[in-house]
């Protein structure tokens, strides 16, 4: 049971194309485990679509894996989502790491569009049994409340014979969809005392259903900043998220040194996450590099050291 550290993007922060791809190169290069985008449609913020991120990263890159945090399943047809998480999956050579969700209903995502919230739910968790049995068994006849499908075929199925299929949220009906359905399970913005229980509850209903998910298949994230809490970059963003979630969000962030960082990273593992989705606060193309590369030198060379430790 080994912690990796992946690199997460809540949004679009780069200048341009050009400066996105230096990025990915500095993570592909530096052993980052992964690259994981968010996913937004409506924002005045810079967002990129999450699927087509995955597909530019397949053909972009050669070892790095790279999933999404998560994509809601409240927006996507379940069939095109499964072919084209398959698509990316062979063209990647299996690098592909999937993660759904439902989606906010306070997202403008809905409101702006015009999609009904009514039934996200249900539709998210018909959708979720439907894409894991195209990935099993590449035909399906489903007969559901929002979908009916009548021998559906997925060809060609992904090279991951037992493709992942991370699943997002805390509710009791998220609880219920990952024990059903998940292979792991992605906290969103939570404390380590809240993701606990979580994990916890998704592992008595997953032995109720008669099923196992791997005990390091649970995973968190946080923001973090080399610096000073008072610098620019770090004040503003963490006033952004305590005026959302109020005081609680100083624990899903880590500013100061790698110490700090691997402070915050180790109490989340010991709540039960070992896979971890780190979000740099940056202001620009440089700063980025900057805070990805300190991550690279610092806090990396900790992380492998753990997982040496625990394997002795």
């Amino acid at each position: 049971m080994t912690i990796s550290a992946g690199l997460g993007l809540a949004h679009f922060p780069f200048s341009s194309g050009r400066a996105f791809w230096r990025w990915v190169d500095l993570c592909e290069s530096g052993g980052v485990d992964s690259i994981w985008q968010s996913d937004r449609l409506v924002s005045p913020i810079p967002n990129l679509e999450v699927m087509s991120v995955m597909a530019a990263l397949a053909g972009g890159t050669k070892r790095i894996k790279f999933g999404m945090n998560v994509a809601s399943l409240g927006h996507r047809d379940p069939f095109l989502t499964a072919k084209a998480c398959a698509t990316i999956d062979v063209l990647s050579e299996g690098r592909l790491l999937p993660a759904f969700g439902v989606g906010t209903a306070r997202s403008d995502d809905y409101r702006a569009r015009g999609v009904p919230t009514q039934g996200r739910g249900k539709r998210s968790a018909e959708a979720l049994e439907i894409i894991s049995k195209l990935w099993a068994q590449g035909a399906v006849t489903f007969k559901g409340t929002y979908y009916q499908y009548e021998n559906a075929t997925l060809a060609p199925q992904p090279v991951q014979r037992n493709l992942p299929l991370w699943v997002g949220g805390s509710a009791p009906a998220a609880i219920e969809r990952t024990a059903r359905w998940g292979t792991g399970w992605q906290a969103g913005l939570e404390t380590p005392e809240e993701i606990a229980p979580v994990i916890t509850a998704i592992k008595d209903r997953a032995a109720a259903l008669g099923r196992t998910i791997d005990e390091d298949h649970y995973g968190a994230g946080f923001a973090f900043r080399f610096g000073s809490p008072e610098d620019p970059v770090a004040k503003a963003q963490g006033d952004a998220l305590r005026a959302r979630l109020g005081d609680q969000a100083d624990a899903m962030m880590a500013v100061g040194d790698s110490d700090a960082i691997m402070e915050r990273l180790l109490a989340y593992h010991a709540a039960g996450a070992h896979k971890f989705i780190l979000r740099p606060m940056a202001q620009d193309d440089d700063d980025m590099m900057v805070q990805t590369a300190r991550l690279i030198k610092d806090v990396l060379p900790q992380v492998e050291a753990v997982n040496q430790a625990a394997a002795a």
